[in-house]
């Protein structure tokens, strides 16, 4: 389960870990892209320290999801920054020793089809190169599914995401399947039906799991609060299992996926409360996991 730091430093870190853990979850994803890290460029070691403190000695391992703004379908005059932001990232989740560092699939502004390719290509060698750092540290990047928000024109689908996955062919590059991601950005495409049939598609290179669920609706319509929001069943809600209707029954029955691979449950926080009977949903869901 992901961490979720409500004061937005480090002042609760301890206390949501102490939480994760009397859960009883296998493994704590940490957000690390909101724990300040890192400015221009370089790494507070002040901080990290805080964090290994804070972290050490627990009997749980570590997943790390980097920064959101990682996009290497970015401009080729902004991918060098990129790059030299997930490296410090990537010595972050080895110094954690994390196995698995999530990513954010690429987005790009370009709606012209030439373009767009140019900008998959671009994703291809700069994913490869990561692969190759991320190897070094003994991590695997996961690639996670997205789907169009705050202005962006495109983003792969999970089908798209495998066959750029395929053509990368990088150990060390794999995915990170987002069902409720997944499920929006097929809704957007108007093909919510074929959500079972693009998550099996990507299962093969999917070593990490993001479960949460919704209604694969976008988040088109005006609502005043986040509750009218919810009543709506309007975008990236991250509810507890079984609360949206994500088809989990058929989707576990659809996907194989590596040995290994892990499910981590994102919740909002505002549905902390009821993260015990989320956690108990999962396991049952896991149960029906099929592998290779």
């Amino acid at each position: 389960m992901s961490t979720r730091l409500r004061d937005g430093n480090l002042s609760d870190l301890g206390a949501e870990l102490d939480n994760l853990q009397g859960l009883g979850v296998d493994l704590i994803e940490l957000s690390a892209f909101d724990f300040d890290l890192i400015i221009g460029g370089r790494l507070r070691q002040s901080q990290l320290k805080k964090i290994l403190d804070i972290c050490g000695g627990r009997e749980v391992p570590y997943s790390v999801h980097g920064p959101l703004a990682l996009n290497f379908m970015d401009i080729e005059d902004r991918l060098p920054k990129h790059f030299q932001l997930l490296e410090v990232f990537l010595d972050v989740a080895e110094a954690l020793e994390a196995k698995h560092f999530v990513l954010h699939a690429g987005m790009t502004m370009e709606n012209d089809p030439v373009r767009q390719r140019d900008a998959y290509l671009r994703q291809r060698e700069w994913l490869f190169k990561a692969g190759d750092a991320a190897a070094a540290r003994g991590l695997h990047l996961c690639v996670e599914t997205l789907f169009e928000h705050d202005g962006w024109i495109h983003t792969p689908n999970p089908c798209q995401l495998a066959k750029e996955l395929a053509a990368i062919d990088h150990s060390h590059v794999c995915a990170t399947l987002d069902f409720g991601h997944s499920y929006i950005k097929l809704d957007a495409e108007n093909r919510r039906g074929d959500l079972v049939a693009e998550c099996a598609a990507l299962a093969p290179y999917a070593r990490h799991l993001h479960v949460h669920d919704c209604f694969g609706r976008q988040d088109d319509m005006w609502a005043y609060t986040d509750s009218e929001r919810l009543a709506l069943g309007l975008g990236d809600l991250h509810l507890p299992v079984g609360w949206g209707d994500i088809p989990w029954t058929k989707l576990m029955d659809a996907c194989v996926f590596p040995a290994g691979a892990v499910m981590n449950i994102e919740l909002n926080p505002r549905f902390s409360e009821d993260a015990s009977e989320c956690l108990k949903a999962t396991r049952i869901l896991s149960e029906r996991i099929r592998t290779f």
